[in-house]
């Protein structure tokens, strides 16, 4: 059996760095040691550690400034605007741990606004749940979901303490239809607590509705800490052509 060889220094320094910051020892903002300290540690040139750093700004690991030196940068998700996303995907996609928490669950009549956010009649019963989805030890996104009764029945009998609401739903009740809605918001004294944030930072907030073919099935508000996500959409020309009016 051949031996596995040994990472070259390069590689090691780059090992090295990403563990600390995917391991959360070093977080968002850490300032990390200049090229001459890098060099002088491993025992290399300060080429070596240029191309270490180079490699790992790539990887939007770090962010390296000029005159101040490389930084921790905050790992930012990406999902796309017309899908339906897992967020447990997008925390594993940074590289960190994920988790889910629920906060609350209520069973009740839907009020007005949840009428009005899930088209229902006046007597309808839903479900409310909320909770928080964690990048690592860090609050990566606040849930606040609705569930229609009449659609999903069976929603009744789940406590939604151990599995998100979002992959219960999508494992369980085919959609036909879905409707986003996104804007930017500053965080209100509620919001920064349950996101452990400063109240007025920018959030980025995605409200989305669906429908089956028995009615609506969802409305879910997801707030994230604005540098935290990121949204991505790529689009294809109609005309076979290629040609476009506009850009």
């Amino acid at each position: 059996m051949r031996a596995k060889k040994a990472p070259t220094l390069h590689q090691q320094i780059i090992n090295d760095i990403e563990g600390c910051i995917l391991s959360g020892e070093w977080p968002p903002g850490h300032r990390i040691a200049n090229e001459l300290d890098l060099a002088e540690q491993y025992k290399c040139s300060r080429m070596t550690v240029n191309k270490a750093l180079g490699q790992l700004a790539k990887a939007n690991l770090i962010e390296r400034r000029k005159k101040s030196g490389s930084f921790v940068t905050q790992p930012q998700a990406q999902s796309a605007i017309l899908e339906i996303h897992d967020i447990k995907s997008e925390v594993q996609s940074l590289g960190l741990p994920y988790d889910y928490g629920r906060s609350s669950r209520t069973s009740r009549k839907a009020t007005p606004a949840d009428i009005k956010n899930l088209e229902l009649g006046d007597s309808a019963e839903i479900i409310e749940i909320i909770g928080k989805h964690f990048a690592g030890p860090k609050v990566f996104c606040l849930e606040e979901r609705l569930i229609n009764l009449a659609v999903v029945p069976e929603a009744r009998d789940e406590d939604f303490t151990e599995t998100a609401p979002g992959p219960w739903l999508t494992s369980r009740v085919p959609w036909t239809t879905a409707e986003h809605l996104i804007k930017s918001v500053g965080a209100s004294e509620h919001y920064a607590k349950a996101l452990e944030i400063t109240p007025g930072t920018a959030c980025l907030v995605i409200e989305r509705r669906t429908w089956s073919h028995n009615g609506p099935v969802t409305h879910v508000r997801l707030t994230y800490p604005g540098d935290r996500h990121a949204l991505v959409a790529r689009f294809t020309p109609t005309d076979p052509t290629g040609k476009s009016s506009s850009f």
